[in-house]
């Protein structure tokens, strides 16, 4: 039997894979498949996500299937160059916002209709000023919340948009290698060892397949650079307390530079009336936070995250954030919760003093710890420094009620050296996304698709 041949290959079925399949399907005559090792998004069940243990599937259903990570995630749009990953240093501001706004009609055309936060008042003028005195950059940049259950309704119309146009969808389909030959990619190989043939391959692994891009880009000989690597924990908090500065932004962007080691900490990932949640990815449990559209709970979560950059002789960013959460996992089973007046105390939460916390822990399975035997100290120093500033512009944030959960990790660490328009050192190899380490979020993940996708289609 001959093998199967079509015009482009896509593998992975996140929102960068998903957007350069809706727009080279504006082609009726292109044969376009997509690959995904992970489930069709109408059989992705996460115990965790429905107040069990997690249980370590095998692939992970919250990070992996039709969607990707995005299918849950809160769907936050975040709609500016300025933030989400690195199309603005590569296409030019101008260029990558007006990509962003396509990709943000887009979503509205598939369902995402709720209203832009983040527009420049009189009272975010007031805000920025509160935050330059307290030593943080406040980042404005306006953002379209769909709402976590929204998300995976708007990822399914996408799937059934792309079936009735012909493209072939084949999830539980791992791609083990990609084919080249004389320096042109040929198409690639899955993993029953099937040759599936094809003249363009887009590579759009997403964040879980960091590790499964490194391998391909060894055996390619592709160049690789290494992103910092984001590690720190999960805040939760009354919604009161930030309310005023979410009502006005939803999601508040600070950053701050430790006056102790000058790094730079981030808040990330706000989630407004949210809930924590369980995140699995490279073998570690970690943690994540979502907000819907429909139902709130009396809490606010966001991510706090120290960035490091790494130099010779060390190369390997995404193992050194992957064994901090594996001894997190191993010191508390999963994940570790604790007061932040237990961790300033140098003490360990239990669950006696966790009952005794104003704020009930939306994520059940969390074990009360101590995250200063988890964390580097140079981390746990960072972060509570930024949380005192932090307090500074939204007083009550620094409660010793305030809980932390860790660790939240962020492994964008492996950037291909790409073209302009997202062309590897192969001809014909695409890669993007933010598991090729040029997108950091929803939006700019899937305009690097529609990039991605152009480009195949100019030739």
């Amino acid at each position: 039997m001959p093998n199967p041949k079509y015009d482009v290959i896509i593998v992975g079925a996140g929102p960068a894979g998903i957007f350069a399949a809706l727009e080279l399907s504006e082609r009726l005559d292109l044969r376009v498949a997509i690959f995904d090792k992970g489930n069709a998004i109408d059989k992705r069940r996460c115990p965790a996500r429905e107040g069990k243990e997690c249980a370590h599937c095998q692939p992970c259903s919250i990070m992996t299937g039709w969607g990707g990570a995005g299918a849950f995630s809160d769907g936050k749009l975040t709609l500016s160059p300025a933030s989400g990953g690195h199309l603005g240093d590569l296409l030019g501001e101008e260029q990558a916002q007006a990509l962003i706004d396509e990709v943000d009609r887009m979503y509205v055309s598939y369902g995402a209709d709720r209203p832009v936060y983040g527009e420049h008042t009189d009272e975010f003028e007031l805000l920025e000023k509160r935050s330059a005195l307290a030593g943080l950059r406040l980042v404005s940049v306006p953002i379209r919340h769909i709402g976590t259950e929204r998300s995976s309704e708007i990822m399914t119309r996408m799937h059934d948009d792309l079936v009735r146009r012909g493209v072939q969808v084949s999830t539980r389909t791992p791609v083990a290698r990609v084919l080249i030959n004389g320096g042109s990619v040929t198409g690639v190989e899955v993993e029953d060892g099937q040759t599936i043939e094809a003249a363009r391959v887009i590579i759009a692994p997403g964040r879980e397949g960091a590790d499964w891009l490194k391998s391909v880009a060894a055996e390619l000989g592709l160049s690789l650079t290494c992103n910092p690597v984001d590690i720190g924990v999960r805040v939760e908090l009354p919604a009161t307390v930030v309310e005023p500065v979410t009502e006005l932004l939803y999601e508040f962007k600070f950053l701050y530079y430790s006056k102790s080691f000058d790094d730079l900490v981030r808040t990330f990932c706000v989630c407004p009336y949210g809930e924590v949640a369980l995140e699995y990815a490279g073998g570690v449990t970690t943690v994540n936070g979502h907000s819907y559209a429909d139902r709130k709970t009396y809490y606010t979560n966001f991510a706090l995250l120290v960035s490091k950059n790494f130099t010779e002789p060390f190369d390997d960013p995404v193992t050194y954030g992957q064994s901090i959460a594996r001894l997190a996992n191993l010191l508390g089973g999963g994940v570790i919760v604790q007061r932040l007046g237990d961790l300033e105390s140098g003490r360990r939460s239990t669950p006696e003093r966790l009952r005794r916390s104003i704020v009930t822990p939306t994520l059940r399975s969390a074990t009360p710890g101590d995250l200063g035997l988890v964390l580097p100290h140079r981390h746990v120093v960072n972060i509570l420094e930024m949380m005192h500033a932090l307090d500074e512009v939204m007083p009550g944030v620094c409660s010793r009620h305030t809980l932390l959960y860790g660790v939240e990790a962020k492994f964008y660490s492996n950037r291909l050296k790409l073209t302009e328009k997202l062309e590897t050192e192969v001809e014909g190899l695409y890669a993007c996304g933010d598991g090729a380490g040029i997108t950091r979020g929803l939006v700019q993940a899937s305009a690097s698709g529609l990039l991605a996708a152009r480009a195949i289609l100019g030739e």
